[in-house]
């Protein structure tokens, strides 16, 4: 069957297996010769599509354990963090770290150790995670954790599966007093203020902000910021007496749906400047504050069933990269000019600053302390070549690209960019792979699966 990610692109034609135990995912290792694990599929590249085989966690689904006296979850990877959310906040508990959609499972979650707004506080989702259980490449049950197994623990989280199939995890939940956000929004109206405004937002817990990467000349840059923090009780004294009677249940919410695929016509260069323009307007100048719930904040993109039909048949691509703090300004400003030179600016482009990042041995993990800028771009004949430039820029900086989100990158460029990191989740590989089974598409474009299987 033909089977894509998030993207769209590239396809994989595969046989998707969804066991339903522990010893069924073993069996189906044991008889492969290459495989890799898939969650929801909310990773936007090829690091979760493979051929000849996908084993799927969508129905290792169950929640296994909860102790409220911690916060520490303990789900099966299929569990998706969509659930989480709907069971344990109106319960006081919120993810500790979460990405930009809650439609990724817990195996996932771990698989890309995913970052949040809140990177420069709470670092990645591995930082958070107690215990995962694996079943390797030969069938084995394995559980690691920071004490037992721990460069297998480190290796698993940004390792995209390649380490084993993630089968089973805990996690420590966060404790939240209601189920909105405490939001600031601050327009900047070049790189240099955007800048400066992330560096004043460093004591907020969560912050990000949207980018216009089709304004040039003084304009390149120009941003909103949202920043937050989870709001207290005492806090939600606009929101109607009804909502803060209940702070920690969400009303309902409204959701929009793509029907059809859109034509490539739509995103073009007008269309893309004329959405920016119109979302840079609509922001209020200078610094505004709100109370919203936190699907607003975390997940917006969400309220829209199969966004990514906007982008066409042929699908898209999403480039996102980090490049060192002390780099940041030049770097972002050589960037920013290129993609708005190019015409192909994305309407939906985020700006993020990382802060800093530990890598235990064998960790692979993309963040490093600096700024990263993600941008999505329609599958065309002109993409690629501005993204081989783009690379180029970023290595130049000492940068690197973030795996889950990759879908054309050269193994030379994956090397530059995480060299000794790279070296060292190698080593962890041939212990617990040695036929190195565990391959996808993505790991053989990037040279990772020379030395053994297919």
């Amino acid at each position: 069957m033909r089977i894509t990610n998030w993207g769209k692109y590239p396809v994989a034609e595969s046989t998707l297996a969804a066991p339903r135990s522990q010893a069924d995912t073993a069996q189906l290792l044991r008889g492969a010769d290459t495989a890799i694990g898939r969650g929801m599929g909310r990773c936007y590249g090829d690091s979760s599509l493979a051929e000849p085989l996908i084993i799927s966690s969508r129905r290792l689904d169950r929640m296994l354990d909860f102790n409220p006296a911690t916060g520490r979850l303990a789900a099966e990877a299929g569990v998706t963090l969509s659930e989480i959310l709907d069971a344990f906040a109106p319960r006081g508990w919120f993810p500790p770290v979460t990405p930009g959609t809650r439609f990724v499972s817990l195996g996932g979650a771990i698989a890309s150790d995913v970052h949040g707004k809140n990177h420069h506080v709470s670092g990645c989702f591995g930082q958070h995670t107690a215990w995962v259980d694996l079943v390797t490449a030969g069938g084995e049950t394995v559980r690691c954790s920071p004490e037992l197994e721990p460069e297998l623990f480190a290796a698993t989280h940004g390792g995209h599966g390649l380490t084993g199939f993630i089968a089973q995890a805990a996690v420590d939940l966060v404790p939240i007093q209601s189920a909105y956000i405490r939001q600031e929004t601050v327009k900047a109206a070049n790189l240099g203020e955007i800048m400066d405004a992330f560096e004043q937002s460093g004591g907020w817990t969560y912050s990000v902000a949207w980018i216009d990467c089709a304004a040039a000349g003084s304009g390149l840059g120009r941003s909103v910021l949202m920043r937050g923090e989870h709001a207290r009780p005492d806090e939600l004294g606009k929101l109607p007496a009804k909502l803060r009677a209940a702070p920690l249940t969400l009303p309902p919410a409204h959701t929009l749906s793509i029907p059809v695929d859109f034509p490539s016509f739509v995103l073009n260069p007008w269309s893309v400047k004329a959405f920016n323009m119109l979302y840079y307007g609509k922001a209020h100048s200078g610094v505004s504050e709100s109370i919203v719930p936190y699907t607003t904040f975390f997940y917006p993109l969400d309220a829209v069933n199969e966004w990514n039909r906007i982008y066409g048949k042929r699908g898209f691509t999403q480039y996102q990269f980090v490049i060192p703090k002390e780099a940041g300004r030049a770097g972002l400003e050589k960037i920013l000019a290129r993609i708005a030179a190019s015409g192909l600016g994305s309407f939906l482009a985020v700006l993020k600053l990382f802060g800093r990042q530990d890598h235990p041995k064998g960790n692979m993990s993309f963040p490093m302390e600096g700024y990263t800028l993600a941008l999505d771009f329609p599958i065309g004949e002109k993409l690629f070549p501005l993204l081989d430039t783009l690379d180029a820029m970023v290595l130049d900086y000492g940068g690197r690209l973030y795996l889950t989100k990759d879908a054309r990158m050269s193994a030379e460029t994956f090397r530059r960019g995480y060299g000794a990191l790279l070296d060292d989740f190698l080593a962890v590989k041939q212990r617990w792979d040695p036929q190195w089974r565990l391959q996808s598409l993505q790991s053989r474009r990037l040279g990772l699966a020379r030395q053994g299987g297919m």
